[in-house]
């Protein structure tokens, strides 16, 4: 594990077998909960695809950025995949349960800009990012817009955990090398990051 302006970086680790365990699980929650484009308080859609599994999922338009506990299509997220639900569990602990997981979908030439998770309602739990897929350039900015940025790569299997001071740190993902991993059948970045909402 290593640590980057508070957040904990866990370099591989999750194993190619728990990797498609994974993937296979977020297969099953898009075919209940298909992703989409959202569109920003600013009128203009996102770059990245995006689902959600759990009692929540995360949605924007130009009403803004809020939790809402259907789909756009009006279903029910689907449950977090158990898979998902064990890195939590392993990395933070079993005493509160996250209650969305947020999948994002980088295609070629996607990418998040710099943003705080500040849409839940209690800040002292973290949120912990997984990574499938192609790398993806993690930058790590302030508490506050501006000053100097660190990046690091995230490569398929890599677990980010952004608690403490980290929680509320803007963050973002300039790009993906498209095509560096095989995991996903026509390339891509698979990120699925788990809150704690209520």
């Amino acid at each position: 594990m290593l640590e980057l302006r508070e957040f904990r970086i866990f370099k591989g680790y999750l194993d190619s077998v728990m990797q498609a365990e994974i993937l296979a699980s977020i297969k099953a929650v898009a075919a209940q909960a298909p992703p989409f484009s959202p569109m920003t308080p600013y009128g203009k859609p996102m770059s990245v695809k995006m689902t959600s599994a759990g009692k929540y999922g995360w949605y924007s338009d130009r009403s803004g950025y809020r939790y809402a506990v259907q789909h756009p299509n009006g279903v029910a997220w689907p449950p977090i995949p158990e898979p998902v639900m064990q890195i939590w569990r392993k990395l933070v602990g079993s005493e509160r349960l996250p209650e969305c997981c947020l999948i994002n979908f980088y295609g070629e030439g996607a990418r998040m800009g710099l943003h705080q998770d500040r849409d839940e309602a209690d800040f002292s739990w973290p949120v912990v990012s997984v990574s499938l897929g192609d790398d993806g350039l993690f930058r790590i900015g302030n508490s506050t817009k501006g000053g100097s940025t660190e990046s690091i790569w995230l490569q398929s299997g890599d677990v980010v955990v952004m608690g403490g001071d980290a929680r509320l740190t803007y963050h973002g993902v300039d790009r993906i090398r498209f095509g560096s991993s095989q995991l996903l059948d026509k390339g891509g970045r698979l990120n699925l990051t788990l809150r704690v909402v209520d």
